[in-house]
C-alpha cells in the first residue's frame, strides 16, 4: 500500500472516530436535557460511526498479520489516539444516560 492510499486510511479512521465522539457528547447532551430517546438515537450513530473507525484499524492489523510493511507514525499514532478516545466517550456516554434516566425515574416517582 502506498503512502496516499494509507493516508486515506488513517483520514478515515479519524473522521469516523470524531464523528462517533461528537454523537456521544451528543447523547450526553439530549440526556442532561430530558431526551433519553433522542440520546439513545446519538449513541446508535455513535455505534456505527465506530464501526467504521474500528473496521478500518482492523483491516491495518489484517496488512500487518499478512506480512505487510504498515508504517507506525504521528498521524497514526493520532488516528489510533482519536479511535480509543471515542470509544471511551461513548461508553462514558452511555453511562450518563442511564444515570439521567435512573435520576429522572426517582424524580418521577
Amino acid at each position: 500500500m502506498d503512502r496516499a492510499d494509507m493516508e486515506l486510511l488513517i483520514m478515515e479512521m479519524i473522521v469516523d472516530a470524531g464523528s462517533a465522539r461528537s454523537y456521544a457528547m451528543q447523547a450526553i447532551a439530549s440526556a442532561k436535557d430530558g431526551s433519553l430517546n433522542e440520546a439513545l438515537n446519538y449513541l446508535e450513530e455513535a455505534n456505527g460511526e465506530l464501526a467504521k473507525a474500528h473496521l478500518t484499524q482492523t483491516d491495518l492489523i489484517h496488512k500487518v498479520a499478512g506480512g505487510e510493511t504498515v508504517e507506525v507514525d504521528l498521524f497514526m499514532v493520532h488516528a489510533q489516539n482519536h479511535l480509543m478516545t471515542a470509544m471511551l466517550a461513548r461508553d462514558m456516554a452511555y453511562e450518563f444516560v442511564d444515570l439521567y434516566r435512573k435520576r429522572g425515574e426517582s424524580a418521577g416517582a
